[in-house]
């Protein structure tokens, strides 16, 4: 096992470099990266399960001639329980780019995106490894760089420039919180390896508040913490859709996980953590499931969402810390497993949406809803298989979604029963937030899935064909493992006790002795597929000896309906959007009909995000000018940035010897 994973690290640079030269020399490089990628899945997939399942790795530790300490790689349940939906999802991506690159790009710019696309991968595996700050680091940084130069693959398109731009800002500043709170970490211990500071905690309560507000700002950048989230409705967008699914549903996971693994290293936490962490989590939920609703564009509204499930992560983790800070120890572990579960569960579902995204874009051309409609009939499988995937996010049963919002609802319930008044009160928001949440998730993706595949077509075009048989695949796993994650969830409760263990080895003990509540809702969801089929089979039996006749659909009296007649994505969320005016400040472009025999009317919202116009633009444009004073230091002259780099050295030799 420890073998496979070193393959698997192994092969995913060395199969991104092999695509690039097969770029330069005229071939398509896809096949072979979609090969690569998929065979260090399986290579790593493998080890990680296993250790899931209860086995363990040895740790891998190489000299290095870095200062501070050895390259060292190590995998404990929580990496593996990352690491086994990267290895599934960037498999799926994988096959799906495959067919999505297959047409119409040189193939030099191929070969540079798949080298890529597998550096990200590794970086990413990397991150979920590495046991030692500097090695941290520098995947960390490897991470942000290789998903940069995939977010702005069209870089010719000036809309796709920016948000690369913001993007990279943005993970550079997150990375410097990192580098603070690593390097202070590693000054305590006197010593980068991570072994050294597991347990070891820290002895100053007002230290170990600045780490922990370090972490939330490091590593909430990455994850996309409201107001850190702006980079996400502007760099999915812009990226290939098989990428947005990877950076959706794998790296602002890394996120959430550097956020867990940092707490391990700062001790005994305090009540204020649990209570900061719940109310960027209500916060950000709320904020990007209003904001998804207010969409035009459907990958952009697929980001918001993922804001929105960031915030329920977050708030399973600040219900879990309340409770263990309170002395509700169930509380505790219970919200950390949702938090965990919902991660697991988001790589699934939301890989599947992006896809989905994307092969509505590979046929129409178009992402906005005001061109799309009635594409079930021309794309059956993309629209079943995005259906799917909506009805798994908007936690309905029997689906995985379900099974975590469900854990984090009775989390929410546990802690409105305990008898300390701050969890009460935390766990009566969390529910309060958590219904609106749901409800607005449904009609989000209610109005997302009407709007694109059901009704007539709002613009004529050449009829969309469906996407090719290497993507309709990739969905199609993804969709099953929604569905096996949904029916069989109580099987996930065993690695579940291996992860929270990770933080403190008493949690295990404060599960409950057998999974039966899971193993209710997953025999529930069997009896309800076997209801609907068979419903399916007594109608189909029932209509075989009969004439069956097509007609169309009531059109409200009017002789000649059009497609202009239908529900806009604006109208239909209008009834939504008026009640959070005030989060949301919609500008509204209205033509009213007019006259006896009214010819045109037109009703368009915009919903501009006012983090990005408020804070991040004016605080970008004060640095920009701020920053450009010192462009003089910059003349190009070699020999004076040679200057620089040994005025430095001296100055940190004098520190040093002082």
């Amino acid at each position: 096992m420890n073998a496979l994973l070193l393959v698997a690290l192994a092969l995913l640079p060395a199969t991104g470099f092999a695509a690039w030269f097969w770029g330069r020399t005229g071939r398509n490089p896809s096949g072979l990266a979609a090969a690569g990628v998929v065979a260090a899945s399986v290579f790593g997939g493998l080890p990680a399960i296993y250790v899931l399942l209860g086995g363990e790795l040895m740790p891998w530790r190489f000299p290095w001639p870095v200062p501070g300490g050895e390259f060292h790689l190590e995998t404990d349940a929580l990496t593996a329980w990352f690491l086994v939906p990267l290895f599934l999802l960037s498999a799926c991506a994988a096959v799906y780019g495959a067919g999505f690159w297959r047409n119409g790009i040189a193939t030099r710019r191929l070969g540079n995106a798949w080298l890529f696309y597998c550096l990200l991968v590794f970086a990413m595996m990397l991150v979920l490894l590495a046991r030692n700050a500097l090695l941290f680091l520098f995947a960390w940084e490897l991470m942000a760089l290789s998903s940069f130069f995939l977010v702005v693959f069209e870089q010719e398109r000036a809309t796709v420039r920016r948000p690369g731009w913001i993007y990279l800002g943005l993970s550079q500043a997150g990375a410097a919180f990192l580098f603070a709170l690593l390097l202070i970490l590693g000054h305590k211990a006197n010593s980068m390896d991570f072994t050294h500071w597991a347990w070891r905690g820290v002895d100053s309560p007002v230290l170990a508040g600045v780490l922990f507000a370090l972490a939330v700002l490091g590593f909430g950048a990455k994850a996309g913490f409201v107001p850190l989230h702006i980079w996400l409705p502007e760099a999915h967008p812009a990226a290939p859709s098989h990428v947005s699914a990877l950076m959706s549903g794998v790296l602002i996971k890394t996120g959430i996980y550097g956020l867990i693994r940092t707490l391990t290293f700062l001790g005994e936490p305090a009540a204020w953590w649990g209570g900061t962490l719940l109310g960027i989590g209500l916060l950000t939920a709320i904020f990007g499931v209003t904001f998804a609703l207010a969409q035009h564009d459907l990958k952009r509204l697929l980001a918001y969402s993922s804001v929105e499930n960031i915030g329920l992560m977050a708030a399973g983790l600040g219900l879990g810390l309340l409770g263990w800070c309170l002395g509700e120890p169930v509380v505790g572990v219970l919200g950390l497993a949702a938090a965990l579960l919902h991660a697991f569960n988001h790589t699934l579902f939301k890989g599947l949406l992006f896809l989905g995204a994307g092969s509505v874009l590979h046929a129409t051309g178009s992402r906005q809803f005001e061109d799309l409609g009635g594409l079930l009939k021309p794309l059956p499988w993309t629209g079943a298989l995005f259906g799917l995937g909506a009805v798994a996010l908007c936690g309905l049963p029997p689906l995985n979604g379900f099974l975590s919002e469900l854990l984090l609802m009775l989390t929410a319930f546990g802690s409105v029963l305990s008898p300390e008044n701050p969890l009460a009160v935390a766990g009566l928001l969390t529910v309060a937030v958590l219904a609106l949440v749901s409800g607005l998730a449904v009609a989000t993706f209610s109005k997302a899935f009407g709007v694109t595949f059901l009704g007539e077509p709002r613009k004529p075009t050449t009829t969309p064909q469906e996407n090719t048989g290497t993507m309709r695949a990739a969905m199609c796993i993804l969709a099953a493992a929604c569905v096996a994650v949904g029916f069989f969830g109580f099987m996930l409760v065993t690695p579940l006790q291996r992860v929270v263990a990770v933080l403190s080895p008493q949690f295990p003990k404060l599960f409950p002795a057998s999974p039966s509540p899971l193993v209710w809702v997953s025999g529930a969801g069997v009896a309800l597929l076997v209801l609907v089929a068979g419903l399916a089979v007594w109608r189909k039996t029932l209509l075989a000896r009969r004439t069956v006749d097509a007609t169309v659909t009531w059109d409200c009296g009017y002789a000649r309906p059009h497609p202009r007649m239908q529900y806009t994505a604006s109208s239909f969320a209008q009834p939504l959007t008026a009640l959070f005016r005030a989060l949301l400040r919609n500008r509204v472009r209205l033509s009213p009909p007019t006259g006896i025999l009214p010819t045109a009317a037109r009703l368009a919202t915009e919903a501009p995000d006012l983090c990005a116009e408020r804070l991040a633009r004016p605080l970008f444009a004060r640095l920009t000018t701020r920053l450009a004073r010192w462009r003089w230091l910059q003349h190009g002259n070699v020999q004076l940035y040679v200057l620089y780099i040994a005025l430095t050295l001296l100055a940190l030799l004098l520190w040093k010897l002082r």
